[in-house]
């Protein structure tokens, strides 16, 4: 009888891919962004925000040296010509529609845009909600950095000077330094800024996310704004400003080295997860090429297979 072999259309050995060890490579450098989790985020908003409260509350508040910082920061913008807080304190203040406005801008907008651009992140960028949420989060835990190691009398508390403070004056609640609320709040965390921090956090993500024109037009006012409005209320020096510029870049380098791209260069989208195939192990996540590559190489693509041919020896 003739002995009957097996012989392989293709005996080719297919060689390893530097495009499955680049992709492995890749996902050792960079953080995939995952779908973000309601409950979770709330809740992690929720004590992130009530422990960097209850730190900056707990710092020692030094009021002498709190006051010195002040005067030499007075004394530094004055010494540049651009002390200009005085001014703007004062004309403000004389028309009080609007400086009632302000004291409500300043007690208010920092919480309500900061958690809306976070819902239109989490409803409308998935898949850069996390990096921009690091940013934010690096840039709020580094300001307590500043608040121990610079404390910071805001102007309004420079009777010397004659500061107006704007939410005394007026009988409005705007400043968690001022009336009743000063007892419950440190009042010489003024330096940076963090009401500068946040809305240019905000600015800036409308502005590289949003398609509409007056999307980005709001958004390029918005930090503006709040400049205008914490100097007006004579609640920071403008150079308090530059510091929450200075912790929002340290915020955004954060994201930078966690997630290995910028937070608007990655996908807007989450990738849903790869289904498990029944009896398997799930498959380990990876890019669109390495998984096509990988295919190949085992036969998984879909298309039927070629079926080998048999030859009988005679």
């Amino acid at each position: 009888m003739g002995e009957t072999t097996v012989k392989s259309l293709d005996d080719r050995t297919t060689p390893s891919s530097p495009t499955v060890a680049d992709g492995r490579l890749s996902r050792l450098r960079t953080r995939v962004p995952r779908r973000p989790t309601i409950w979770f985020e709330i809740l992690l908003i929720a004590v992130s925000y009530w422990t960097y409260s209850l730190i900056r509350n707990a710092v020692p508040e030094q009021k002498a040296q709190a006051f010195k910082n002040a005067d030499w920061i007075w004394q530094a913008e004055q010494s540049i010509g651009l002390a200009f807080e005085h001014t703007v304190n004062h004309a403000v203040n004389s028309v009080t529609w609007l400086i009632v406005s302000m004291n409500y801008y300043y007690a208010t907008l920092h919480f309500i845009v900061t958690i809306g651009v976070l819902v239109w992140l989490y409803r409308w960028h998935p898949g850069r909600y996390g990096a921009f949420r690091t940013v934010l989060f690096a840039t709020t835990g580094v300001a307590l950095v500043g608040y121990y190691l610079y404390p910071l009398a805001p102007p309004r508390l420079m009777t010397s000077q004659n500061f107006v403070d704007t939410v005394l004056v007026h009988e409005t609640w705007g400043s968690m330094a001022s009336g009743n609320l000063k007892h419950v709040s440190n009042q010489y965390a003024a330096m940076p800024s963090m009401h500068i921090g946040w809305s240019l956090w905000c600015g800036l993500t409308i502005l590289l996310l949003a398609k509409a024109p007056w999307a980005k037009i709001l958004g390029a006012l918005y930090p503006t704004a709040t400049l205008v409005v914490i100097v007006a209320t004579a609640n920071h020096f403008w150079l308090d400003a530059v510091g929450g510029m200075i912790c929002l870049a340290f915020g955004f380098l954060v994201s930078y080295f966690w997630y290995g791209s910028r937070p608007h260069h990655l996908p807007k989208l989450v990738e849903p997860a790869a289904p498990i195939a029944s009896g398997g192990p799930p498959r380990a996540a990876g890019t669109d090429r390495e998984t096509a590559v990988a295919d190949e190489a085992t036969g998984e693509t879909g298309e039927p297979t070629e079926q080998p041919r048999v030859s009988s020896g005679r």
